[in-house]
């Protein structure tokens, strides 16, 4: 059963959801963002938080302040940030969990990977889709802080991810930490959707992104 709390955010609030396991697997707790053009309720997210609690984690969704507010302008990076740390500390009191993962989509898992960087308390980082560059701008990389991740990492994104060129990303995985991991899912974009042609379907992406994060929680 479904949790909704409101949060503060120094002197405004957002919306968080937790939603427990659907299995008893105990793998602890993802508080996964969203990405710039959706909010906690968007496909993606969804799509996320129902593939992860299949495979044991309980999941958090949550609005970041500019989307609580029904805008489509994202907020400045220390806001996301001061955000997502607000959610991080409720869920830290409400439950307590026994691993606390970090991440979520595209901005959302950029916003965790930053915070990370900086040392924040966290067991894990769970990124997907990450964006490594802006769409048509490859030169234009976000990568400066991922060498300065040290707990464990495991990064989900689509071999046709327009914002996150695989050449480009193999060139960072060279100087990032060992516990840093990348999976490609072969044929999906950035919304990890794949062509008819591929053979494959989005819940086979689904399934394997599923796959993989169950058995990176076994070895983290």
């Amino acid at each position: 059963m479904s949790t909704t709390w409101r949060v503060p955010v120094g002197s405004e609030e957002t919306t968080a959801v937790f939603e427990p396991a659907a299995t008893s697997a105990g793998s602890g707790v993802f508080v996964c963002a969203h990405g710039a053009g959706e909010g906690m309720s968007g496909r993606g997210i969804l799509a996320a938080a129902a593939t992860m609690r299949a495979r044991g984690l309980d999941v958090v969704r949550f609005n970041f302040l500019y989307k609580e507010k029904g805008s489509g302008r994202p907020d400045p990076m220390p806001l996301l940030q001061k955000c997502f740390t607000a959610v991080v500390d409720r869920v830290r009191t409400e439950l307590p969990p026994s691993r606390m993962i970090i991440g979520g989509r595209s901005m959302g898992g950029r916003a965790a990977s930053m915070m990370a960087a900086d040392g924040f308390p966290c067991d894990g980082l769970l990124l997907l889709a990450y964006p490594l560059h802006p769409e048509g701008q490859p030169e234009k990389l976000r990568d400066a802080h991922l060498p300065s991740i040290t707990v464990p990492t495991l990064c989900l994104s689509g071999t046709r991810d327009g914002l996150c060129r695989r050449d480009l990303m193999e060139e960072v995985l060279k100087r990032v930490d060992p516990r840093f991991r990348m999976h490609w899912l072969e044929g999906a974009d950035h919304s990890w959707h794949v062509l008819k042609s591929s053979g494959r379907t989005d819940a086979d992406v689904q399934d394997e992104a599923g796959r993989v994060t169950q058995e990176w929680l076994s070895q983290a």
